[in-house]
């Protein structure tokens, strides 16, 4: 569904993605793992062209998209959720997602996808009015998700969802998407905390200094001695 084809990006003299190539099938969760600065955020944005890539191309749902602006991949289902969440703090829960669905035709529908998002993360319908700035960090994180879903995006992409976060909580965020993955949602899921990547995705590619150094199948990445030492601390 989301294909980079040999990407380069560039800030100023520096060369952050590499003839980077990644494939995300329909339906598939696929990871990007890698340590600060390694390029994950890049490829998230210039997935979304909030930065443009020097060379190379992208395709989504077989359209060659590399041109076209953030709002028309935004339109074609192609949906950001942040890093560092970017909650609207001066707004209550319910107007924080009314504006996931800003730009959807049938936003005068929304009330069906808040009700969804409500099921999945109980916590913000018990805060419906309360001011996102005054929510726990882990609050805030499911609130961007489902600000992210009221979009109903055809492809997810997820940046750092569980950075800073308590382990209960992180538990909790990779149970959502994992849950999201089982319904059968398309999500690229950018991430420092490979266990938590590795779980949630069937494929991951590693990023070290805007290059893939390794790809794979999940289960066999997580064997791999780099992944071991590297990652997870074996």
């Amino acid at each position: 569904m989301l294909e980079f084809e040999r990407v380069n990006v560039h800030y100023g003299k520096n060369h952050v993605l590499k003839d980077l190539s990644v494939r995300v099938g329909e339906g598939e969760v696929v990871s990007l793992i890698g340590s600060n600065a390694a390029g994950k955020t890049t490829t998230l944005r210039t997935a979304l062209g909030l930065k443009s890539s020097t060379s190379g191309s992208l395709r989504f749902a077989g359209e060659d998209i590399t041109r076209l602006a953030t709002h028309q991949r935004v339109n074609r289902g192609l949906v950001l959720v942040p890093e560092g969440r970017q909650a609207f703090v001066k707004f209550t829960v319910i107007e924080n997602l009314l504006m996931g669905a800003y730009h959807r035709a049938d936003r005068d529908q929304a009330q069906k996808e808040i009700d969804i998002v409500f099921d999945m993360f109980p916590r913000l319908r018990e805060r419906r009015a309360q001011k996102a700035g005054s929510m726990s960090g882990g609050e805030q994180q499911m609130l961007a998700i489902a600000r992210g879903l009221m979009a109903k995006p055809k492809c997810l992409l997820l940046d750092e969802p569980t950075l800073g976060l308590a382990p209960i909580i992180v538990e909790e965020i990779a149970h959502t998407v994992r849950r999201l993955a089982a319904a059968g949602m398309t999500i690229l899921l950018a991430e420092q905390n490979a266990a938590v990547a590795l779980a949630c995705a069937a494929r991951a590619y590693v990023l070290e200094s805007g290059n893939i150094s390794l790809q794979g199948e999940s289960d066999e990445l997580r064997k791999t001695d780099a992944i071991k030492s590297l990652y997870l601390g074996n």
